[in-house]
């Protein structure tokens, strides 16, 4: 008998067996008491990938940063962006809809956990990412 099958067996509910039976409200996994669904997860959007996939592209480019990771989770969004692949990251975009009334939905997080920028308005709180042009006076 596989896995599967101890499973499939634990939860029937049959004559013989001395597993309670379910209510058909109860779902297919006898929640039944009342309980809230569960939060939907924090992704980024299809428009806000576009915006840090356009600096992470440039950065690429120039050669400063090697690679990236994307973590979806209850809370928040996040971007974190390396220089290599085994080290920690540089920078991390973060979205966190529920600070969006007060600080801002948006922040790009240091190495060290030092928040550089944070707003309501994404393609401003990348802005931080834009290297200074310094002119010379010849």
């Amino acid at each position: 008998m596989s896995e599967f099958d101890e499973d499939a067996s634990r939860f029937a509910s049959g004559p013989g067996s001395d597993a309670p039976s379910r209510a058909a409200s109860d779902g297919p996994f006898g929640s039944g008491g009342g309980q809230a669904p569960s939060p939907p997860i924090v992704a980024f959007h299809r428009r806000e990938l576009d915006l840090i996939l356009r600096v992470y592209g440039h950065r690429v480019a120039s050669g400063d940063w090697r690679d990236y990771a994307i973590d979806h989770l209850k809370d928040r969004a996040v971007f974190s962006i390396f220089r290599r692949a085994s080290e920690m990251p540089l920078y991390r975009v973060e979205k966190v809809p529920k600070n969006a009334r007060r600080q801002g939905a948006y922040a790009v997080v240091g190495a060290g956990g030092t928040i550089l920028k944070r707003g309501a308005d994404l393609a401003q709180v990348l802005k931080v990412f834009e290297k200074k042009r310094h002119l010379s006076v010849v």
